[in-house]
């Protein structure tokens, strides 16, 4: 397994697995937000994952934003892989609704991380545990 950067360990609560990705939920309750990273050493872009990585990325990834969308109904689905800060792999999946703090601006620095109390963190992560099929396999 790929040693997760110290910074997302830092900001985020894995949830669990998919086959190749770890799904994590950074703790912040301003959005409902969650982060695929997928199980590989020393890769940066999705381009660098072999094919068939990438093809299981992207079944993980729709899976993903079929839940949120479920679970969540939001205005505006965001995903992004920016990796200016941290440079391992990882793909940022964030509900939007048009009265969330940044609305319609990105989500980053708009508003302070808000961290989740444990009643409603746990309600987050049982009801994506819940949503969530393709294989997803949770933590604990």
């Amino acid at each position: 397994m790929a040693e997760l950067h110290p910074q997302l360990a830092k900001d985020c609560i894995e949830i669990g697995r998919f086959p190749l990705c770890r799904v994590l939920l950074m703790n912040d309750a301003n959005y409902p937000w969650f982060i695929l990273v997928p199980d590989r050493e020393d890769v940066r872009e999705i381009f660098e994952l072999s094919g068939d990585d990438q093809r299981q990325w992207l079944r993980e990834s729709a899976e993903l934003s079929r839940a949120m969308v479920e679970l969540f109904q939001p205005d505006k689905l965001n995903l992004g892989a920016l990796g200016n800060m941290v440079p391992q792999l990882h793909i940022h999946y964030i509900a939007r609704y048009q009265d969330d703090p940044a609305w319609p601006k990105p989500v980053w620095g708009q508003a302070p991380a808000k961290a989740y109390d444990g009643i409603t963190l746990g309600e987050r992560r049982e009801a994506m545990i819940g949503e969530l099929g393709c294989g997803f396999v949770p933590n604990g």
